[in-house]
């Protein structure tokens, strides 16, 4: 978005976005979420971990998929919203800043993922969030993070949404390069299996026509990691 914008610090945020973070039609998680899916493929009876995750939005599809799903994030309202849908019986819910270390075990679980979280790390602690993903993960297992792409930040684009009043609020975010984040990885040992960038195609635009400002330009990339 362009113009004028209030910006929160990122929980303060998130926590306010809350109410209406489901129901305000996000063309960006339209994309991303297949690419998580195609990403996982079968998640029957594997532990996962869902590392700043929100409303619940990737955590209840995965334990509907069969997943054991422990889902971690910092924002109590957004938390609240998760454990209030259908669905959540049987993940684990788990409130914890996703920048300080995660209070699990090595090698605790299968796939662990980390969706739209990067642009709210920032830049010189990159590499220790990677680190924690990579430690949490089992050697054989897959670490899977998704984020805003980089593009998006040079066209002044980052996580945003209108408060009640209908004024622009953005939680803060930390403008990256894709090699800030390739090498966040690479630091922490991650072997990359797959790096995906989606941009914005017709067939978007056709669901989401606010997403037509954006049509041609990268929007998304998907990270596919290995623990080293």
């Amino acid at each position: 978005m362009s113009g004028e914008h209030r910006v929160l610090p990122t929980r303060e945020g998130y926590d306010l976005w809350a109410a209406t973070y489901d129901t305000m039609g996000n063309w960006m998680l339209a994309v991303e979420e297949p690419e998580v899916d195609r990403a996982f493929g079968d998640v029957r009876g594997r532990e996962l971990l869902d590392v700043g995750a929100g409303t619940g939005r990737h955590a209840i599809r995965l334990a509907a998929a069969g997943a054991r799903v422990t889902a971690v994030d910092f924002s109590d309202e957004m938390l609240a919203k998760a454990r209030a849908k259908p669905g959540t019986d049987d993940i684990r819910f788990v409130t914890h800043d996703v920048l300080r270390p995660l209070p699990f075990a090595d090698r605790s679980f299968d796939l662990v993922l980390s969706a739209m979280v990067l642009e709210h790390v920032p830049v010189p602690e990159l590499a220790s969030f990677f680190r924690e993903l990579a430690r949490v993960a089992r050697g054989d297992g897959l670490v899977v993070v998704t984020a805003m792409h980089p593009t998006m930040f040079l066209r002044g684009r980052s996580a945003s949404f209108r408060d009640e009043s209908g004024n622009d609020v953005r939680p803060r975010s930390y403008q990256a390069t894709l090699s800030d984040y390739v090498m966040g990885a690479v630091d922490a040992r991650l072997e990359i299996r797959a790096l995906v960038e989606r941009a914005v195609d017709e067939a978007l635009v056709a669901r989401f026509p606010r997403a037509a400002q954006s049509l041609g330009w990268p929007a998304l990339f998907v990270m596919e990691l290995r623990p080293g």
